[in-house]
């Protein structure tokens, strides 16, 4: 269902979503899947920071004081964009799995707040 998942991100989620139903599963995965991101797309955007935007790929994972520290640092020159470019898949994992954390717990009180709505009347 997530074609680009690493097997670090499968593990994640299946640990996360053991007590989901077969639907419920789909349902979480159809969520989560518009939240997560892309190692390479986070791997091009540290790149995009060369060319003077640097930080664009912190503040996508919702780094926001990193990611305006290296748009007004350069990305510390350079150098903090260069460890970055290293460690893109473990700043997109990181990401990953909060998102998939939050995506279930919103998940879950949706779930919890319909079971306690008496259905309507028509």
């Amino acid at each position: 269902m997530l074609p680009t998942a690493d097997h670090t991100e499968l593990m994640t989620l299946n640990m996360i979503s053991q007590n989901l139903t077969e639907t419920q599963l789909d349902q979480y995965l159809m969520i989560y899947r518009e939240k997560r991101k892309d190692a390479q797309t986070i791997l091009l955007l540290a790149l995009v920071g060369f060319i003077g935007i640097a930080g664009i790929h912190r503040l996508i994972t919702n780094d926001l004081v990193w990611g305006i520290v290296y748009l007004l640092t350069g990305g510390f020159c350079g150098i903090g964009t260069i460890i970055d470019l290293i460690k893109h898949k473990e700043i997109t994992q990181a990401y990953n799995s909060k998102m998939a954390n939050e995506t279930l717990m919103l998940f879950n009180m949706f779930n919890q707040q319909n079971k306690n709505t008496p259905p309507s009347v028509n």
